[in-house]
């Protein structure tokens, strides 16, 4: 198939999956056309079949904020046109799919064949920008608008059923991992003395730093953590709160404990070397971050909040608290990062279930029959 992708380039989790999913469908010898602003961050291949395609703005004085929506959809039916795609994969639903209806409907009246579309759902477009009343008629139409649409949790799906009320199918599709490429090895194990010393823990908080993350919650834990348990955080990626968070490590005298290493592109190095992750977001519908360490043998410390129960068993492969509990989530990580024998083995289990529920090898071909039949029933 040749298939097209557009999504946030930016370092967040429905960038990362729709980067992710394209090299993935590349490898299984599809053409792979993605169409965004810029060049998505973790797109670091330079496989044949792997094509990037920037959509220009124009910034016209008459404009206080340029259409970017509108330049989109003209890119995507010009990228179609000309390469001939098969269908357009969007992620997010607002604008990129109403850009793809849009361009669907620029090549019909230019009397061309109709160009089906999927919208995934990864939940920001849904518990945020959906529910503001300016966006929601918007939304639901181009998702009822799609020629098929994905959650990533059956928490998104059930949210955006009812926040919607949409009348069409909405399929759940778990994000995914590859599990060859996340692991943990000797060699992995080799870089753990650039962070910490022999006898220190490595905990390790993965995100786009945004509000909903909750990045303060992760210094207080750590906070508490490391007066306990010797130990080392390592902070990747960037956002509007690094800065306070940055402040916050100065404020409690542990500068030389947190290291801020910004955005990472081969993450899984990082994650193979570390004991823990901390995950204290207000909301995730999925939780990517904490998929990708469970595959490196790392447990996850988290909220129990929307989809995060579908990916961690609670006790088993990571432990749940609730929103803004830091003491209980700090008790928690020290409790486990005392005993060598139960965080090797839940770590063990992480593992497991990565491999058995969320590999790339399991959930890819589950993309492939999708897209076969939504191209079933547009033809």
């Amino acid at each position: 198939m040749k298939i097209g992708i557009t999504c946030y380039p930016t370092y967040g989790g429905s960038g990362v999956v729709a980067t992710e999913l394209g090299m993935e469908l590349a490898d299984r010898d599809h053409e792979v056309h993605f169409i965004s602003y810029q060049q998505p961050i973790r797109l670091n291949t330079e496989r044949a079949n792997i094509h990037f395609h920037e959509v220009d703005v124009s910034n016209y004085p008459l404009f206080e904020y340029p259409p970017y929506d509108l330049a989109l959809a003209t890119r995507m039916a010009e990228v179609a046109e000309i390469y001939s795609l098969d269908l357009l994969h969007v992620h997010y639903a607002i604008p990129h799919s109403v850009s793809a209806l849009l361009a669907r409907q620029m090549l019909a009246a230019n009397g061309g064949r109709r160009l089906p579309f999927v919208t995934t759902l990864h939940g920001t477009d849904i518990t945020l920008v959906g529910t503001d009343r300016s966006y929601l008629p918007i939304t639901r139409f181009s998702i009822e608008q799609s020629d098929g649409v994905t959650a990533i949790s059956h928490y998104l799906r059930e949210r955006t059923l009812q926040v919607f009320d949409v009348k069409r199918p909405v399929q759940v599709i778990y994000n995914f991992v590859n599990c060859d490429l996340y692991r943990r090895d000797p060699e992995s194990e080799k870089h753990r003395a650039e962070y910490a010393q022999a006898d220190e823990r490595i905990l390790v908080h993965l995100s786009n730093f945004r509000p909903v993350k909750r990045v303060p919650d992760v210094v207080e834990i750590f906070d508490q953590v490391q007066r306990q348990v010797p130990a080392r955080l390592l902070m990747i990626g960037d956002g509007p709160d690094r800065s306070t968070a940055e402040w916050m490590v100065r404020r409690k005298g542990i500068q030389d404990r947190v290291h801020f290493l910004g955005k990472q592109a081969r993450v899984h190095e990082k994650l193979a070397i570390a004991d823990l992750m901390l995950l204290p977001s207000q909301l995730e519908s999925f939780g990517l971050a904490a998929l990708e360490a469970m595959a490196c043998e790392v447990p996850t410390v988290a909220t129990r909040v929307g989809g995060v129960p579908e990916v961690i068993d609670d006790g088993k492969t990571g432990l749940l608290a609730q929103v803004g509990d830091v003491e209980t989530m700090a008790k928690q990580a020290i409790k486990l990062l005392s005993d060598e024998g139960k965080l090797r083995q839940m770590g063990k289990r992480a593992r497991i279930a990565a491999q058995t529920r969320f590999c790339s090898t399991r959930i890819i071909p589950e993309y492939e029959n999708f897209y076969r039949c939504v191209l079933e029933r547009a033809s």
